[in-house]
């Protein structure tokens, strides 16, 4: 079987990582084992490593459902990008150019 191969450049592989850690911490500093949060989680120990490692190949709804797993860590995904502070100066430069509003229908 192939292995599927992502697009990932160093600096998010660096941020997943990190992610990954901080999860394995977040568990230890809770004095849960792995087994358990795999089973919390409905994955395998094997996947939970890799949630750990920060593998990019492991879906985002893993990472949410130990994050939950974790006693409600999941809620942080919320965080993300909430300040948008590049989206919105390009939100604001495409109001500045509009001439008129959009016609009705």
């Amino acid at each position: 079987m192939k292995k599927a191969s992502y697009n990932i450049l160093p600096g998010t592989e660096e941020i997943l990582q990190t992610l990954g850690g901080q999860i394995k911490l977040a568990r230890l500093r809770r004095s849960l084992s792995a087994e358990l949060v795999a089973e919390r989680a409905g994955i395998s120990r094997a996947s939970l490593w890799k949630v750990e490692k920060g593998n990019p190949a492991v879906a985002m709804g893993i990472y949410a459902a130990v994050l939950h797993a974790l006693h409600d860590l999941d809620k942080d995904l919320l965080l993300v990008a909430r300040d948008d502070a590049f989206g919105r100066q390009l939100q604001d430069l495409d109001l500045i150019t509009r001439k008129c509003a959009p016609k009705r229908k």
